[in-house]
């Protein structure tokens, strides 16, 4: 069985240009930098809707915190945040990021020899499992779920593809898992899957990245005229959005290969 190679996953993500479209995945496409916050704003919507019943007065433990974006989100509505990114140039980005708020602890570490010394009321994994072989997957939420207070819940947010699972090999390594095997990892480590919710503002801006990733194979570098393309790219599919997504329903096209779905865990 082909396994995630660690120490690669690693240097993509020390070499990481720690701006808001990097950890999007959205960098080198000429996409304007609004895009990320677009993007950002649009899944705080989703987000907010999911933490309706959370207790705001617990602590969130966020891990592969990134750049900080959804840390600093935690940090202005619960009490408290313990922040976990093993990047170091992430870290760097976090760190100043949060430096101004006094409720948010960080940690330099791997996700997966981090154990929290105080119960957590919400553990939010966005785009972490991804990274993660499925022993450690499974090994790192039997874990958290010892962590969580009686009604705590886990919200991961993670890339998906529509069958089984894909890996992907190379500079850039991740696993891509169907929502219906993270249905079945999810319920083998004791979690009943309370929600799950498309991440339609990803998929728009996955429906762009794939384009014009085929776009780069087809047209010789010199002519591709990504600085226009990508920002012409970006407003379309924004002005679009309503339209593309009828249409798919309708010829039942699966663009993007990928797509990414909110799910909403709690111990049983």
């Amino acid at each position: 069985m082909v396994s995630l190679d660690y120490g690669k996953v690693q240097e993509f993500w020390e070499k990481a240009d720690p701006s808001s479209l990097s950890p999007y995945m959205m960098s080198g496409f000429g996409f304007p930098v609004s895009s990320a916050k677009y993007r950002f704003k649009a899944e705080l919507k989703i987000m907010k809707r999911l933490l309706e019943k959370a207790n705001c007065n617990g602590t969130v433990l966020d891990l592969g915190s990134g750049v900080g974006l959804w840390t600093s989100f935690f940090a202005e509505n619960f009490s408290r945040v313990i922040a976990v990114e093993s990047s170091l140039s992430l870290y760097q980005a976090l760190v100043a990021r949060c430096s101004s708020y006094s409720n948010i602890q960080i940690f330099d570490v791997d996700v997966r020899l981090f154990e929290p010394k105080t119960p957590i009321s919400l553990i939010f994994s966005g785009g972490l499992l991804m990274y993660l072989n499925e022993n450690d997957v499974r090994n790192l939420l039997n874990r958290l779920r010892g962590n969580l207070e009686p009604d705590g819940i886990i919200i991961c947010r993670e890339t998906t593809v529509r069958n089984g699972s894909t890996i992907r090999q190379g500079n850039y390594q991740a696993v891509y898992r169907s929502v219906s095997v993270y249905n079945k990892i999810f319920q083998e480590t004791g979690f009943q899957v309370l929600k799950i919710e498309k991440n339609i503002p990803y998929i728009l801006m996955e429906m762009g990245i794939q384009f014009l990733e085929n776009w780069k194979k087809l047209i010789p570098n010199p002519v591709q005229m990504i600085s226009i393309l990508g920002p012409w790219i970006y407003y379309s599919l924004r002005l679009l959005n309503p339209l593309l997504f009828g249409i798919q329903k309708i010829v039942r096209i699966e663009y993007p290969k990928l797509e990414n779905h909110f799910f909403v865990l709690k111990p049983i």
